[in-house]
């Protein structure tokens, strides 16, 4: 996802790389995406098992991909609406309008959508016969991070403990309430359930980490309770109806001056300089030097309940503290709940949490996922992978090796999944399983550092160095179970252009043409939904020159075909999806229009680069949740 400065690679861990087997299997890149590498897989293992593929017996795609563009605007097919639902500064229920000078209070901001909308989820709402009311419900979205330059009329001049103030509530998440009149939506206001989350909201710490010396503060001493949640990226959600909310480059937030930065903070990215939030000149929580434990209450998931507006987010430690990209829950074939997650840096790893305790629908479900098992996934070259559990005790995660406790492992859990061999990724992003087949499907967004000097070279996970395109990689749990511990993959689809002059980076895919994946979700449908978050500092120039605007795209897994449906404005990222139950409205992101290079606008030309979704007379753009559905009414991509 988006963030405000490219930091260095921190994983200096000396784990074997996969390019260290490559003799092990010589599988060539088509072999792969044609499915050579399932028949090489039956013929090594027997019948063990291959990658199956999608059930469907029909075309997915109903519409006509779209042109790629350049233009300041949101395209979609012909015969579809898109409509702008919730834009940064509009009131989360009965409040404050937006000013377009960027005059608003930073009590007013905790009062309005924050910035940078990013993952999302619709909750609709049951009728009396226990089904669902399509046309009503409960809309929860991420808010990442913010621009500052846009945030206060004045950008981060006179800085001051009023913009940090502002700035942290324009952190978090919103929950607005929604619903359907004709074909149009729009957000209801007053709403009994509405509120903001932010980065200054109490919460409570839950899981085997909480309470833990690691967790306590001067102003917490018991380590149990926490203020506000922060760099809000992509979501999940559980079968009980809670939202998982993902903290991912929450380390930028936080600043060592010391001089003597501990190794606990330099593996998560904890500079001298940080991101340039200076949150820290007037909030002391977020000086890692004097507050050394401060940085260890954040990166984790955090549930809230959109249906219970009084009650606290819950970070559950049991999941582990990583730059959380995502939360993808599903349930195993016996009832326990499988939590998929992604740590998106270069070089980090793909996780999965599986609950010590079944689901049941008739009992209370409130500590389901403060029990169970954290593991982290191993891409071995033949193309098998297995599930390796961080528990304290076992794969060497002991006292001698600086994992005192269960606590300890999962405060460090990167250190730990350094520890027992996990398998470098390129950017592990969003995580989706498909709703029939219950493949497994996950993006790396790209890694321009694999093969550079001193950095790993390709692997057959990550098959490509200067992987500046990116992939998708797609597992199959052994037996279909998500509780499983080993598993089989392949790569799904290698991005790139196929008229690039360099063959590493042509890439395979069929259809439209798409670089740096990101956000992933299935439809009921199964088609599964791809969008794209090309860096502004690369988009439309160098590699990229070709791709036009960040994107949003339908694909078959199947075939691998994928059809670009939406095209965004200038400088946004495409980020987060949902539908409502009926499949006749997606919801989607479009996070920072008009973002610059340098990735702080300058105040003094706020519509440099982009003035949606408003126009020039909107004062500057505005990230905003559109609701994109069908003149005729019918289901979204059928």
């Amino acid at each position: 996802m988006g963030y405000p400065y490219d930091e260095p690679c921190c994983n200096a861990s000396s784990n074997p790389r996969l390019e260290d087997w490559l003799g092990a299997a010589s599988l060539t890149r088509r072999q792969a995406l044609q499915g050579g590498l399932s028949v090489a897989l039956t013929a090594l293992f027997g019948c063990a098992g291959t990658v199956p593929r999608s059930g469907s017996t029909g075309p997915l795609l109903g519409f006509p991909g779209i042109p790629a563009h350049t233009e300041d605007a949101l395209r979609v097919p012909v015969g579809y609406v898109a409509q702008v639902l919730y834009a940064w500064g509009d009131p989360v229920s009965a409040g404050p309008a937006f000013r377009p000078d960027a005059g608003n209070s930073a009590e007013e901001q905790a009062l309005q959508a924050g910035m940078h909308h990013d993952g999302l989820h619709f909750f609709p709402f049951r009728d009396g016969a226990g089904g669902w009311v399509g046309d009503a419900g409960l809309l929860v979205v991420n808010h990442e991070y913010t621009d500052d330059g846009l945030l206060h009329p004045d950008g981060m001049a006179s800085w001051n403990a009023e913009k940090v103030r502002k700035s942290q509530a324009a952190h978090g998440v919103s929950v607005i309430e929604v619903r359907r009149r004709g074909n149009r939506w729009e957000v209801v206001r007053p709403s009994r359930y509405a509120r903001r989350v932010t980065a200054a909201s109490p919460m409570r710490l839950s899981g085997p980490a909480s309470g833990d010396a690691l967790l306590k503060t001067a102003a917490d001493p018991s380590g149990l309770s926490v203020l506000g949640t922060l760099n809000n990226c992509a979501n999940g959600f559980t079968p009980w109806g809670t939202y998982l909310t993902c903290e991912e480059n929450w380390n930028g937030y936080f600043v060592n001056r010391s001089g003597a930065i501990p190794e606990a903070q330099r593996r998560y990215g904890i500079s001298a300089k940080g991101a340039g939030y200076r949150w820290h000149e007037f909030d002391l929580r977020f000086d890692a030097a004097t507050q050394p434990n401060e940085p260890h209450r954040f990166g984790w998931v955090v549930v809230i309940d959109p249906f219970d507006p009084g009650s606290a987010p819950v970070k559950r430690t049991a999941l582990g503290r990583i730059k959380h990209e995502g939360a993808m829950a599903v349930l195993a074939a016996d009832g326990r709940v499988v939590v998929y997650m992604g740590d998106d840096e270069r070089f980090e790893y793909i996780y999965k949490f599986v609950s010590r305790d079944r689901y049941d629908p008739t009992l209370p479900r409130k500590d389901l996922l403060d029990h169970g098992i954290l593991y982290v996934a191993r891409f071995e070259p033949t193309g098998a992978g297995r599930w390796i559990p961080l528990v304290h005790g076992a794969n060497g995660l002991i006292a001698e090796h600086g994992f005192a406790s269960q606590a300890e492992v999962l405060v460090k859990t990167r250190q730990a999944a350094d520890r027992v061999g996990a398998t470098p990724m390129d950017r592990p992003e969003w995580i989706a399983v498909h709703p029939q087949s219950r493949d497994v499907y996950c993006t790396l967004t790209n890694n321009s550092q694999r093969g550079a000097a001193g950095k790993p070279g390709a692997d057959p996970a990550n098959p490509r160095p200067g992987n500046v395109y990116g992939h998708i990689l797609r597992w199959s749990e052994q037996n279909a179970d998500a509780a499983a511990t080993a598993f089989r993959w392949e790569a799904f689809l290698l991005c790139g252009d196929p008229e690039h002059a360099d063959q590493n980076k042509r890439g395979s895919l069929r259809g439209d043409l798409f670089g740096s994946p990101d956000g992933l979700w299935f439809d009921a449908r199964g088609v599964l939904w791809i969008q794209t978050d090309v860096s502004t500092s690369a988009l439309n120039k160098g590699d990229y020159a070709r791709f036009g605007n960040n994107q949003m795209l339908a694909c078959d897994p199947a075939s691998g075909e994928a059809r670009r449906f939406l095209a965004g404005p200038r400088g946004c990222e495409v980020t987060g999806v949902t539908a409502s139950p009926d499949g006749r409205t997606l919801f989607v992101n479009i996070q920072h229009p008009g973002e610059t290079a340098g990735e702080r606008s300058d105040p003094a030309a706020p519509q440099a680069v982009s003035t949606w979704p408003d126009g020039p007379a909107g004062g500057r753009p505005r990230s905003a949740t559109v609701a994109i559905f069908r003149s005729d009414g019918g289901a979204v991509g059928a």
